[in-house]
């Protein structure tokens, strides 16, 4: 879906420039002074650090001057709305996590609608991955399944409440046939903490979060979510590769604008962002850093991705009757 997107933004946009000079012109005073990636959680994690590294990257490239704010609270909603609720004039931008698409179906009276915002670029995804303290006994998840079996709702997994983690788990226990315990969490960090200190039998978690630990021994990687193992992980196989029954499921990270913002606009500002992420520094980063897969959809990829995924994880709560706080 995004293989040859590389060339196809570059050339595309240029080939616009050159055929349709009132683009140009639309773009010619923009932007107007600082750009703003609002990213809404606090630093920490991976969303902040990926938009400081574009931002930085555009600054040097563009000569842009751009600033990275974080407005954290309520799961991401609260710097969703701020960005939803901005002038449509380019000039302010979000930055954030799968989780955002979520939020209409956890979180009541949301303070703006998902139409208020629109779709800018797919940045990258990563797997997820189910990992354990070293003193349990097993060493892939077709054994977690054994004894969740022998054992329901004694085996504990740890995972971010109102998440794809959750979703993917609720899916994969149910095509499964076994009982695991739920353990709830506000954090990815707490998350991972009582994972390691042996709290709760497993956690899944982002590369990010987990990959550290696992190559210091403090962890070990039972199963990673994704189509194929991760670089970082070579030796850990995939769920579908251990015989579980299973959606392929990624993190990923998405810049969103407001709604009406021009397309000669969105048009610059994915080009731009497209040579940001694609650069060679830049995607060595974000290998080394956050495990990324460097995807840079089109808008119109972007918007397709996220109604498949949200038809997809939607079906399953209603399904599953399932509810956070």
């Amino acid at each position: 879906m995004f293989g040859l997107r590389r060339r196809a933004v570059l050339a595309g946009t240029v080939g616009g420039s050159l055929s349709v000079p009132r683009v140009v012109g639309a773009q010619a005073d923009w932007p107007k002074g600082p750009i703003k990636f609002v990213v809404p959680f606090p630093p920490g994690g991976g969303t902040d650090p990926i938009a400081r590294i574009i931002a930085a990257k555009l600054g040097e490239t563009t000569g842009w001057q751009i600033v990275v704010e974080n407005k954290p609270g309520a799961a991401g909603v609260i710097g969703a709305a701020v960005v939803a609720k901005s002038p449509p004039d380019g000039q302010t931008w979000l930055v954030t996590f799968d989780s955002h698409i979520l939020s209409p179906a956890f979180t009541g009276n949301m303070p703006y609608k998902e139409s208020e915002l629109s779709n800018l670029m797919l940045v990258g995804r990563a797997p997820l991955v189910i990992v354990c303290h070293p003193d349990r006994a097993y060493r892939d998840f077709a054994e977690v399944v054994a004894d969740a079996r022998r054992r329901p709702g004694k085996v504990s997994i740890g995972m971010l409440s109102a998440s794809q983690s959750l979703l993917l788990m609720t899916y994969v226990k149910k095509e499964n046939g076994f009982e695991p315990n739920f353990i709830y969490y506000k954090g990815g960090g707490p998350t991972v903490q009582d994972a390691l200190a042996g709290v709760t039998d497993m956690a899944i978690t982002t590369l990010v979060s987990a990959v550290p630990y696992c190559q210091a021994g403090k962890l070990r990687a039972l199963a990673t979510t994704g189509e194929k193992r991760p670089p970082a992980l070579p030796d850990t196989p995939t769920l579908i590769e251990q015989g579980i029954r299973s959606y392929p499921t990624y993190s990923w990270w998405g810049i969103y604008a407001p709604a009406g913002v021009s397309a000669p606009i969105l048009q610059r500002m994915n080009a731009q962002l497209a040579k940001a992420v694609w650069s060679p520094d830049v995607n060595q980063k974000f290998v080394d850093q956050i495990h990324l897969e460097v995807m840079a959809s089109s808008p119109e990829e972007f918007a397709a991705f996220q109604k498949a995924e949200q038809e997809r994880w939607f079906k399953i709560i209603k399904d599953n009757g399932i509810k956070t706080d």
